[in-house]
């Protein structure tokens, strides 16, 4: 019987997720959601439970309300990475959930290391 799309994608991010937990040592993770019309990501320290930088289209600031696009995931990337910054974060690890590294994803990764962010 043939899986879902849905039933793949979840597989995809508790397989992504569980690799990232045994190699964390303390460092945060980069959590990537994209849905069809806005892109937003989290930088989250899971040991304390708490999120410590955030950044969407949504934010009137940058300018890519309701846009979710290659340019518009950039944007977000590089704002990630200018608040990680300030949160005093360098180093953290990348979670694409079930997410292909690929296109908007790959997009925001890159301006995120590109802004000073190691992972």
């Amino acid at each position: 019987m043939a899986n879902s799309k849905r039933t793949l994608f979840l597989k995809r991010r508790m397989r992504n997720r569980n690799k990232i937990k045994k190699m964390a040592n303390g460092r945060p993770r980069l959590s990537v959601h994209r849905s069809s019309k806005n892109i937003s990501v989290q930088l989250i320290d899971d040991v304390s439970g708490v999120t410590l930088a955030a950044a969407s289209t949504l934010e009137k600031a940058l300018g890519v309300i309701g846009k979710n696009n290659v340019e518009a995931s950039a944007k977000v990337g590089a704002a990630i990475a200018e608040r990680a910054k300030k949160a005093g974060v360098e180093e953290c690890y990348f979670d694409r959930g079930g997410f292909l590294f690929h296109g908007k994803v790959k997009a925001l990764a890159d301006a995120a290391r590109e802004g000073g962010l190691k992972f």
